[in-house]
């Protein structure tokens, strides 16, 4: 499901540049070429590269990511079932030592992992059948985010030579990642471990693998133990809806004093640095984000499935539903790109036109909001299309 977020920099090369597109054969010889070059022995190059081929399937699936266009609502009613919750509440007794584990040796709670968990693969359930080599091979073939892809090939190809993984068996989501919590080859390099301790490391069938992995990745992320990461909250009618927003942190002291306030239970201490986000602006659901929320960017750059991976994480550790409230309505994909072209004419930088409201487009919204002398709250409606 996730669209890949990863840090390239482990793998950088000065081959990196060498292009995309043309004539897939002349593509994989010149990936073919660049391996050896890494110094990977003739032998390892043919056996790795023997069964590729390309998959028009992988492609079409890159352009149907239509889900990330839903409002958060919506978005979450979509992922979070009973049945989800249910399944994710027995899975965290049924493998309790494992999540204990995580927090004790990697600071990851159980809620973020089984979340993730679940949105990932459904619990291990379905994990992709996507032949994983044809996968990154054919997204480094096509020309939309080759810098992203190509160096996945030759971390498959370096796991390869270790013995953990079939080019022409290996299978996994569209986008090559593998395994019950879908993780790319980088990230197998380097944050898989032997969670069972048998002496090697399966993420498709071992839960203790595939788990501590997982938590492993996040540390390496950032995240920070025994932090909150979400917690909802109630806002005054008045707060400066400028504030809002991932660009502003605070202390929750100082949103206290604003009027901010728990919706359930109590928040974090005075000093600790916090975010306040309304997905769907002043009239919607809110909530109090910490340092360790942004860490999930570093899993998934969507910005709908974040906040809902990090709401469904406080679901299973027991916060209630949350208020949806009454938001104004939002905006269609047309008019999204519609209103980010009309953003972008006026100078501000929305990401590009895709329809999604992402980061970015929040940012350029709020401002073009504040110098229009509308609520500053990053949601985008028809009334703001039409004064733009």
């Amino acid at each position: 499901m996730r669209p890949l977020i990863l840090a390239l920099a482990l793998l950088a090369t000065p081959a990196a540049g060498q292009g995309c597109g043309g004539p897939f054969p002349a593509f994989v010889e010149q990936l073919r070429a660049e391996a050896r070059a890494r110094g990977h022995s003739e032998q390892m190059v043919t056996a790795f590269f023997r069964s590729v081929r390309q998959d028009d399937r992988v492609l079409r699936a890159d352009r149907a990511q239509g889900i990330f266009r839903a409002e958060f609502t919506d978005f979450s009613r979509r992922l979070i079932s009973q049945s989800r919750l249910d399944q994710g509440r027995r899975n965290l007794e049924r493998h309790r030592a494992i999540f204990d584990r995580a927090r004790r040796e990697y600071g990851v709670p159980p809620g973020i992992l089984l979340a993730l968990w679940a949105f990932e693969t459904d619990y291990g359930g379905f994990q992709g059948d996507f032949n994983t080599l044809n996968a990154l091979v054919t997204l480094a073939h096509d020309c939309r985010r080759p810098e992203l892809f190509r160096p996945q090939v030759f971390a498959a190809l370096r796991l390869f030579e270790r013995g953990g993984f079939d080019p022409a068996t290996t299978t996994g989501a569209w986008a090559g990642e593998i395994g019950m919590v879908q993780m790319l080859p980088s990230d197998i390099l380097e944050s898989a471990v032997d969670g069972d301790g048998d002496g090697r490391i399966d993420l498709k069938r071992s839960v203790p693998d595939a788990l501590l992995s997982g938590a492993n990745m996040l540390r390496k992320y950032g995240w920070r133990p025994n932090e909150p990461w979400m917690h909802e909250i109630r806002v005054p009618a008045d707060l400066d809806w400028r504030l809002t927003g991932l660009r502003t942190e605070l202390s929750v002291a100082e949103w206290q004093r604003m009027g901010v306030t728990a919706r359930h239970g109590s928040l974090p201490a005075g000093n600790m640095r916090a975010s306040v986000l309304i997905p769907q602006g002043r009239g919607g659901p809110a909530f109090m984000v910490f340092p360790n929320f942004r860490v999930l960017f570093e899993w998934n750059q969507a910005f709908v499935y974040v906040v809902t991976t990090a709401y469904f994480a406080t679901r299973l550790e027991g916060a209630p539903v949350f208020d949806a409230r009454n938001p104004e309505p939002g905006l269609s994909p047309d008019e999204m790109r519609e209103l980010q072209r009309r953003l972008i004419a006026r100078g501000y930088d929305t990401g590009g036109v895709t329809g999604i409201l992402g980061a970015n487009t929040r940012a350029a919204v709020q401002d073009a909001q504040a110098a229009l002398g509308l609520p500053a709250d990053a949601w985008p409606t028809r009334a703001l299309l039409n004064r733009l």
